[in-house]
């Protein structure tokens, strides 16, 4: 009898334990170390950075005057509110309509469900392109309107399989048995599918949140108004003009650096994501994996 087993069921060697050590500690490096110098870099003086020549490795003091600045009003406290309101409104028509049309199209007997699951898979092969998608969203009115950011992309099909491939995995006897003593879909849905998704809800409503706090392509087309931009909007125009956006109140020589006040947006704009995946990490094998093995 032949006992040999697979290459993945093998105990791993040392050397291949180090190896692996090694490859995730440059990894972990490459993404660490800039992240540090940003950090370092938003809370230096104005000679710490100057003597630097710009991004600084090594602290020299905390200043913390370009946080004071951006956090005192005006452009980027503005765009830090319309990110949280875009954030938070278009997650959750997002994960709405996902778990609804999953959960329609993860019902064999559902009306049309075959048909309806061909059109929403059919956007993986085409899509509309950039030039009809502006004429659309201008056509029914949403130019300049912060739901020009959160309509056109509610649904994400990758994310509408995944869903569907875990409501599929519940096991059928479960939801027979709660229609048997009267509950009706809508019950159903509520009481039993989504407390048994949590994992799957979880991962999906923080793909659909980075997303929208990260939007700025959208806004750059849609949005006119400087009071409706978001975060990454502000960001991208203080990267390509060079310079900090006018504060309220402030004078020109009273302001921080330049650049501590950008590291400081980019600081600002990557945190919420840092700290919110640490609380979602722990579900992404068995709401990601699952959902995409059974769907």
């Amino acid at each position: 009898m032949n006992n040999t087993r697979p290459v993945w069921e093998e105990k791993p060697t040392a050397v291949g334990l180090a190896g692996k050590g090694a490859v995730l500690t440059v990894m972990a490096l490459v993404v660490l170390i800039p992240l540090w110098s940003v950090l370092v870099t938003s809370l230096s003086s104005r000679k710490t950075i100057n003597d630097a020549g710009g991004m600084v490795m090594v602290p020299k003091g905390i200043d913390a005057s370009a946080y004071v600045t951006i956090f005192s009003g005006g452009i980027v406290t503005r765009a830090l509110w319309v990110s949280t309101m875009v954030t938070v409104a278009g997650t959750l028509v997002s994960l709405t309509l996902t778990v609804l049309a999953a959960y329609g199209l993860s019902r064999p007997g559902s009306v049309g469900h075959r048909t309806l699951l061909f059109f929403f898979l059919l956007t993986f092969l085409i899509y509309p392109g950039l030039v009809p998608s502006y004429l659309v969203v201008t056509g029914v009115g949403l130019k300049d309107s912060l739901w020009a950011l959160i309509l056109p992309s509610a649904i994400s099909v990758f994310n509408l399989v995944v869903v569907r491939g875990f409501f599929q995995g519940l096991p059928d006897e479960l939801l027979d048995s709660a229609r048997i003593d009267g509950a009706g879909e809508f019950r159903i849905l509520w009481r039993i599918v989504l407390p048994l998704s949590r994992p799957v809800i979880a991962v999906v409503g923080l793909f659909y949140a980075v997303g929208y706090w990260n939007v700025w392509f959208s806004a750059l087309l849609y949005i006119d108004s400087n009071d409706k931009f978001p975060i990454q909007r502000i960001l991208q125009s203080m990267i390509l003009q060079g310079q900090s956006p006018n504060f309220s109140g402030q004078s020109l020589g009273s302001l921080p650096p330049t650049q501590a006040i950008k590291m400081a947006v980019v600081m600002v704009t990557v945190a919420p994501i840092v700290l919110v995946y640490p609380f979602i990490q722990r579900h992404f094998v068995k709401g990601v994996i699952v959902g995409a093995i059974k769907g």
